[in-house]
């Protein structure tokens, strides 16, 4: 039985953010307003996926910088009247004209930044099918709060001017991005008001598009919505610009593009199934960490002790080297997920734990029977997951750790539904489409132009995404949809802060508090996916002495300043359903916040 502790067990005393508890529905997202966005939904007596739908959609004018409305929106959901929990596999495909052999003659082999990256942006296909299927409300119901949002503005707050700040020489490569975020040619102000009007327009026209065919009923209304985008004008703006700038992604794509929902992926860990998305996303290496850990007391090793830190980061690396070697888009490679997921291979790779020694690097894939396992001349002609990735610089700067990230919410409502999702794709990366306000996802960095990688690029194949949404549910007593932005920091954050839970007795505000750590010893996610060889950052609040401790088993330790951002921007609800009691935690981090009644 989870036990829920008012106070940490030793390394602090009280929490800096009130744990928010509620009896009917929450919401936490990545910006206040957002949350509140949500919570006015539920209020209004929508439901969770109404909610989710809102949140997702206002995120992506409050956080611009990370999430774009044409972005990605991988989405995790429980039904409670069901029991059952379903996935959108929201991350898009490449176009038609995609292949690994674009890349390789015209960019090196890279995935360059701009719209060559682009694939058909699934995040409004993913609100519009949770809405159609589950919902209750209109798209015009749950966008308005976003099209307010970009048309009237809000006021600039300084983590997004800090990212804008920062994105500065890449915003000014493209004049439609200069419009928006540098306003008379300067950074904003922070308290000066932020507006998106070519969004907010984008938008209204999908909720206008409903209106028009909502005689003929709900549904009828919500696929004029998604005809608008994928068929109509939109698609061909999208199309006219792409052609003008050598794009690959054409009307045809977007057309063509639908979405399903899809079985989670799920584990069991302490009593507790643990659902995440499938490999097309890095949710199944949260389950093969904690097939890893149930060999370990970590408990009685102490919280963000020495051997405790060790043995994480360790599981990490080993789960990064499958991550590498078997995952991608199942409906193009077989992923051998039920045998990466066994017991008897978690026992196995749990040998290559050495206690005393840090791994200096990424270790081996491990062997899965029936798998194409890459030899060694492939290994040394740089194919599937090399080793070491890309020579850089022992120190990068902070926005290299953090190339691409995203956001993360959760809502839980009155009936006990939840909804999970990490939506990502800023437009600080690629040139917003003149007129629209949008960059369709930028996600295909995620892909590698080598055609032996399971994440390569294919046209209609998904990009490996660093999302994963999360829900923990113990029958009978709890349930909690918990995530984090932080590109391939995500898995990492998430198992630190369900451990400090399970564990450590910490409710969800102290367990997101509580200082991190983060191992980059593994190729990045994002091309050109550069690889930090035996690097371990530490929050500066994990004792000095762990760390040299650390560094003397041959972890290459660096020290974030306390409240580092890219180590994520953690949010959970967890629920007690013995007394209907939720716990909502944010982090605060960034500028993540609960609200709940």
């Amino acid at each position: 039985m989870i036990a829920i502790q008012p106070s940490a067990p030793s390394s602090a005393a009280s929490t800096y953010r009130p744990s928010i508890m509620a009896t009917r529905q929450a919401v936490v997202s990545g910006h206040y307003l957002a949350s509140q966005v949500g919570f006015q939904i539920l209020e209004a007596g929508g439901n969770a996926v109404d909610a989710g739908c809102a949140v997702g959609m206002a995120t992506g004018v409050l956080e611009s910088q990370f999430v774009g409305v044409a972005g990605i929106a991988p989405i995790l959901f429980y039904l409670a009247d069901r029991n059952e929990v379903l996935t959108v596999g929201g991350t898009g495909v490449w176009p038609r004209k995609a292949s690994c052999a674009f890349f390789q003659k015209n960019y090196g082999g890279e995935i360059p930044i701009g719209i060559q990256a682009s694939v058909v942006p699934p995040a409004p296909g993913a609100w519009i099918l949770a809405l159609r299927e589950y919902g209750t409300k209109s798209f015009e119901e749950v966008a308005a709060p976003a099209i307010r949002l970009a048309r009237d503005g809000f006021p600039m707050y300084p983590f997004l001017q800090k990212i804008i700040r920062e994105q500065e020489p890449n915003t000014r490569r493209w004049e439609s991005n200069t419009a928006v975020y540098l306003p008379g040619g300067r950074v904003p102000e922070i308290g000066s008001i932020f507006r998106q009007t070519d969004i907010a327009k984008t938008l209204q026209y999908l909720a206008d598009e409903e209106k028009a065919h909502s005689s003929r009923g709900r549904k009828a209304g919500l696929q004029a919505a998604w005809d608008a985008f994928y068929k109509g004008d939109i698609a061909s703006t999208i199309d006219r610009y792409y052609r003008e700038n050598g794009g690959l992604l054409t009307r045809e794509d977007m057309a063509a593009f639908s979405l399903e929902f899809e079985p989670p992926c799920r584990g069991q860990y302490e009593g507790i199934d643990v659902y995440t998305s499938g490999p097309w996303g890095q949710g199944p290496s949260l389950l093969q960490a904690l097939n890893l850990l149930k060999g370990y007391d970590l408990k009685a090793m102490g919280h963000n002790s020495i051997d405790y830190v060790h043995t994480l980061t360790e599981t990490i690396k080993l789960v990064a080297a499958d991550r590498e070697a078997y995952f991608g888009d199942p409906k193009f490679i077989d992923v051998p997920m039920e045998a990466l997921l066994s017991k008897a291979y978690a026992d196995e790779r749990r040998k290559m734990i050495r206690p005393d020694t840090a791994w200096p690097d990424m270790p081996e894939a491990g062997r899965v029977k029936g798998a194409n396992w890459p030899t060694a001349a492939e290994k040394a002609a740089g194919r599937r997951a090399p080793v070491g990735g890309v020579d850089v610089p022992a120190q990068p700067a902070e926005r290299d750790l953090a190339s691409m990230d995203t956001s993360y919410f959760c809502v839980m409502d009155r009936h006990g539904n939840v909804f999970s999702a990490t939506p990502s794709d800023g437009i600080l990366k690629g040139p917003i489409v003149p007129g629209t306000g949008i960059l369709p996802a930028l996600r295909g960095m995620c892909s590698w132009a080598d055609p032996d990688h399971p994440s390569s690029v294919a046209p209609g194949k998904r990009p490996r995404t660093t999302m994963g949404p999360a829900l923990a549910i113990r029958d009978g007593e709890m349930v909690m949809p918990f995530g984090t932005p932080g590109s391939d920091v995500q898995l990492q954050t998430m198992l630190q802060v369900l451990m400090n839970i399970v564990h450590f007795g910490m409710d969800p505000q102290l367990a997101i508090e509580a200082p991190r750590f983060a191992s980059y010893s593994f190729p990045n996610s994002f091309s050109p996916h550069t690889s930090y060889p035996g690097r371990l950052n530490l929050e500066s609040r994990i004792a000095r002495d762990v760390g040299d401790a650390l560094a003397a088993r041959g972890h290459k330790v660096e020290w974030w300043p306390e409240r580092a951002w890219p180590a994520g921007s953690a949010c959970a609800i967890l629920k007690d359903v013995r007394t209907g009691v939720m716990t909502a935690g944010a982090d605060f981090r960034r500028t993540a916040y609960a609200i709940g009644s």
